[in-house]
């Protein structure tokens, strides 16, 4: 996974330096964190409604979906790609790192 995400922000990067016509990427930048910001939040609606209902190719294209947008995000407030695996080998080293959750939490 490291080897696609690390080509992807590599592309999302460049479309941002190097704006290409025609390219949906530096459509969104054009457009700003505004409309970055609602194509993510569509693409989590997506997930979820491909999730509940079952299908799982539809929920792996939708993350599919959602991860690039997110990359875009990335891009655009210049966040490396090497801090978010940073964070998330961390996480990944962490045991028993349940949280507790309040009553309110469990009906959810």
């Amino acid at each position: 996974m490291n080897n696609a995400m690390e080509s992807l922000y590599q592309v999302v990067l460049d479309r941002k330096t190097n704006p290409a016509e025609g390219s949906y990427t530096c459509y969104l930048f054009e457009q700003g964190i505004d409309k970055i910001l609602k194509k993510c939040g569509e693409e989590c609606a997506e997930v979820i409604i491909a999730a509940k209902n079952g299908k799982n190719e539809d929920t792996e294209n939708e993350i599919c979906d959602l991860l690039y947008h997110l990359t875009v995000l990335m891009a655009a407030q210049d966040i490396p790609l090497s801090a978010v695996m940073d964070i998330l080998e961390e996480r990944g080293r962490k045991i028993g790192n349940l949280k507790q959750f309040k009553k309110t939490d469990r009906n959810t």
